[in-house]
């Protein structure tokens, strides 16, 4: 109940209930189980799909982590991602990820399949706390990939805490050849000052702005304004959750 009140913002006050204790038991149980998740193979990508919407081809893929506990089943990634954050494991996590998409991609490529690039995404905690530049040399050096075939997705919050820490960050990955994109661009902190300033490929759009695009005049105002400003810069765009001719 304490956690409860400072989560909602101090100077408040939250009753013990047992919903709270289930709660705390299931995030216990969650952090627990995600400390050996790696090492017992329970953890597994998805690799969604990017399309060129103009010649149908694919230009790529991302790397999406999915948990498949061997007694509950699968879990989301919104239940174990935001805690692995709070305590740290996003680093163990965030390591194990780029290294199964690298070593996928170079899979790919030996077996002769044109899958151009690999998205990977990389959490504000992770790059507040680890070199992840050496990283993705390492990785790319280990699996002999083209760095161009590489792209570093990240949030508009992780441009906001460190500032200058993630702009370098950025601008090692970049002298390596890794591409760079800001993942749910439009939904956080944008700022024209950063576009400005980091050495970005790309934005995406998110999929909040893309599901009533045929509805809602203000989401297709939205769209338009970020693909003309991207275009503007030189950025290419990607826009999540396609799924209709209309969208």
């Amino acid at each position: 109940a304490m956690y409860q009140a400072k989560d909602g913002g101090k100077n408040t006050h939250h009753f013990f209930t047992d919903e709270l204790k289930q709660a705390a038991d299931e995030r216990l149980k969650i952090e627990t189980g995600l400390r050996d998740a790696v090492e017992k193979n329970e953890l597994f990508l998805l690799y969604q799909p990017q399309i060129d919407i103009t010649t149908g081809r694919l230009i790529g893929v991302e790397a999406l982590v999915r948990w498949q506990h061997p007694n509950d089943g699968l879990i989301p990634p919104m239940k174990f991602i935001p805690m692995a954050e709070k305590n740290g494991l996003i680093d163990l996590v965030g390591e194990w990820v780029a290294a199964t998409a690298c070593r996928q991609l170079a899979i790919w490529t030996a077996q002769g399949h044109q899958v151009p690039r690999v998205s990977i995404n990389v959490s504000p905690d992770q790059l507040r706390r680890t070199n992840v530049a050496s990283l993705m040399r390492r990785l790319l050096s280990h699996y002999r990939l083209d760095p161009t075939r590489l792209l570093v997705e990240l949030t508009e919050g992780a441009l906001v805490e460190n500032a200058e820490r993630i702009q370098q960050m950025l601008r090692e990955l970049k002298t390596l050849g890794v591409q760079l994109s800001i993942d749910d661009f439009g939904t956080g902190y944008s700022s024209l000052a950063y576009l400005r300033r980091l050495p970005l490929d790309e934005l995406k759009i998110d999929k909040s702005f893309v599901a009533d695009i045929g509805l809602n005049p203000d989401d297709r105002a939205i769209a338009q304004t970020i693909l003309a400003m991207a275009h503007t810069r030189g950025f290419s765009v990607v826009a999540e959750g396609i799924e209709t001719e209309e969208q």
